[in-house]
């Protein structure tokens, strides 16, 4: 079992029709607040055709996996969150640095959005 993952598709259409998104300049941040009592984040995402071959998208989810490996506990607890790249986006400029700066930049938004609805 993949703990911390979306697996099942009824999780990503929740988060897309439910959940509150979030822009950066190469991605869009889905971010959904559980109801449950679990303080554990859980993430996935959608790297569609449209942004490149099998190379560049597999590239891509090695990147942002990586960083909510590392950074995943600056991202705020008891959230579902679904990372899509846009498409435009360049996977041979992109780099760890760039992807970590711009989903780490989007947890405080998501945060401040949490609060502002409560």
């Amino acid at each position: 079992m993949r703990t911390g993952r979306l697996t099942e598709r009824s999780e990503f259409v929740r988060c897309y029709d439910a959940g509150r998104k979030f822009f950066s300049r190469n991605f869009v941040l889905f971010a959904l607040a559980r109801n449950d009592t679990s303080l554990d984040r859980r993430m996935g995402m959608a790297v569609t055709k449209k942004v490149g071959c099998a190379v560049w998208r597999n590239r891509i989810k090695r990147l942002i996996r990586e960083v909510f490996r590392l950074h995943g506990d600056l991202a705020p607890a008891g959230f579902d969150f679904v990372v899509v790249p846009k498409r435009g986006i360049n996977p041979r400029l992109l780099t760890y640095a760039a992807v970590t700066a711009e989903l780490t930049a989007l947890f405080p938004a998501v945060e401040a959005g949490k609060r502002g609805r409560a």
